[in-house]
Order: structure tokens, then C-alpha cells, then sequence
């Protein structure tokens, strides 16, 4: 097995951009021998002439120029390699904020990228809920946030839109009960919606669980005790949508929204509001496919 060796490549694309030996070995800061060795060791690995040297200025061979466009990328692979992983700048801890409804199944492929381009920059996940991840975010505490909302809000970045739907019990049978047993979180942005869908439906309801801690109410959901409402594609496994037949009202869409993602807050940041946006997005996708399939 043969491996190219980047410093030589990186001596052959400095000939090709400066014309000649002479020049790449002052921009490379190197002796002309030490460069024209590195040439020929290059030459003599893959068996190919690369340089025409029958002329008074060197240029490329076909194979010169066939090789210099993976050159050039396999030399800047390998500095934004050594790039990410020894500068300083990538050091450090980055705060976001996500409401705990929507942490599946996006935000976890979202921090496995995040991890393997930025490995010396921690993360820190805060699950929390919408009105009070705004508040962390105006106080300075996180540099990024999602929210769910009604609409897309001032300051913000909308990176989806999707549907609210009934979830209950793989199979349950929660939701054909009267009074309907609802599972909702005190400071819950859906909560609202909920309640003014059944009361405009005629349909009696009440609390089996109102909490702040959201596994009590996947325990109530998920043991068919109760119901929720969760943005299309985010239920856990061990939940999922209601399929009932017009019994249960339909539910106003949400947006998802992006706080500080916006422009010149550091590569960092930026990298990782990129990250969210790709994510959040792909999961919309695949909901909209999903309908027309």
C-alpha cells in the first residue's frame, strides 16, 4: 500500500501556484533542493511525471493537473484537521438550550457532529422549557436556544414547522375516555391549545398528571393513563401519534425557533447553529415525505 505524504503535496501545489521552484521554496519558507526532493520523491511514488521541465518555466503535466485538484483538497482537509483539534479558538464550552419535547430525535445526532468537528469544545445541554430558556437567553446564560412557539418571534430564526398531534399509548385506549385524562407540564407551551381545542369540540377533560417533570408524564402517557400533544415526529419510542378518527379535535401547528443563531457570533457557535438548522429541517422533510408516501 502506498500513502502520499501531505508535505509533498503541499510542495507540489506551491509549484503549481507560484510557477516554479524557486518561488514555492521562499513561500514555504524551504531550501529549492529540500523542494525539488520533495517533487521527485512524489514523481517516483506514484510512477507519473507531474512536471514538464522541457520549457524555461516549469508547468504541469496531464497527470500534474489531474493530481493537483486532490492536492489541494487533501491539504486543506489536513489543516482544517490540525485546525480543529490543537487551536485554541475551537476551546471552550458552548451553552444550548432546547425544551425537552423536542430533544429527540434531532438534538442528539446534532451534538454527535458537533462533537466529532469541535472534539475540545464542550456542550452544554440545558432541557427546559420554552418560556424559561428565553429568559436564560436574554440574561446572557445560554448562546443558543430553541423554542416552540405559536409563530416565529422577534430575534428569532423559524427552522421548522410542524404539526401538533394527540400521543398516547402504542395501542391505549386513553383517549376514548370521558372526561378525556390529560398529562401536561405546568409551563407547557401546548397546554393552552390543548384545553381551547376540547372545550371549542364540547369535549370534558381533566388533569391526571400536572407536573414540571416531563418522565412522570411519559409514565402516565405511556401506561395509558392519559394523553399528550407533541409536535409530529419528536414522540419516544415508547409513545405514539393518536389515530382517532375525528374523536380527538385537530391541533394548530408550531413553529421551532432559533435564538442566536445569527451571524459573527463566533465560528463555534455558528458551526453548531448550522448543525441545528440542518437537523431540524431533514426532520421536517421527512415528515412532509412521509404524508405524500
Amino acid at each position: 500500500m502506498r500513502n502520499l505524504d501531505i508535505t509533498t503535496l503541499r510542495s507540489f501545489v506551491a509549484v503549481a501556484d507560484h510557477g516554479g521552484v524557486t518561488r514555492a521554496a521562499g513561500f514555504l519558507h524551504l531550501t529549492q533542493s529540500a523542494v525539488s526532493m520533495q517533487l521527485k520523491r512524489l514523481e517516483e511514488l506514484l510512477g507519473l511525471e507531474l512536471l514538464d521541465r522541457s520549457g524555461r518555466t516549469i508547468a504541469l503535466t496531464a497527470s500534474g493537473e489531474q493530481l493537483l485538484a486532490y492536492a489541494r483538497r487533501m491539504v486543506a482537509l489536513n489543516d482544517e484537521v490540525i485546525g480543529r483539534l490543537t487551536d485554541q479558538a475551537f476551546e471552550g464550552e458552548v451553552v444550548l438550550g432546547v425544551p425537552h419535547d423536542i430533544v429527540y430525535p434531532a438534538i442528539p445526532r446534532v451534538l454527535q457532529r458537533f462533537s466529532a468537528d469541535f472534539p475540545r469544545v464542550k456542550v452544554q445541554l440545558i432541557s427546559s422549557y420554552s418560556l424559561q430558556l428565553k429568559e436564560m437567553f436574554q440574561r446572557g446564560e445560554c448562546d443558543l436556544i430553541l423554542t416552540t412557539e405559536a409563530a416565529g418571534a422577534e430575534g428569532s430564526e423559524t427552522v421548522a414547522d410542524l404539526p401538533l398531534r394527540w400521543i398516547g399509548a402504542p395501542g391505549g385506549c386513553a383517549w376514548r375516555q370521558r372526561p378525556l385524562r390529560l398529562a401536561v407540564g405546568r409551563r407547557c407551551m401546548f397546554r393552552p391549545q390543548m384545553i381551547a381545542a376540547l372545550d371549542a369540540a364540547d369535549i370534558p377533560w381533566e388533569l391526571a398528571v400536572e407536573t414540571e417533570n416531563d418522565r412522570a408524564i411519559e409514565a402516565t402517557v405511556s401506561a395509558d393513563l392519559a394523553v399528550h400533544a407533541m409536535l409530529e415526529g419528536t414522540e419516544a419510542a415508547h409513545l405514539e401519534q393518536i389515530e382517532s378518527g375525528g374523536a380527538l379535535p385537530e391541533l394548530p401547528a408550531h413553529v421551532i425557533n432559533l435564538y442566536g443563531g445569527e451571524p459573527g457570533r463566533g465560528a463555534v457557535v455558528e458551526a453548531l447553529a448550522d448543525l441545528v438548522r440542518q437537523n431540524f429541517r431533514m426532520l421536517r422533510a421527512r415528515q412532509l415525505k412521509a404524508v405524500a408516501g
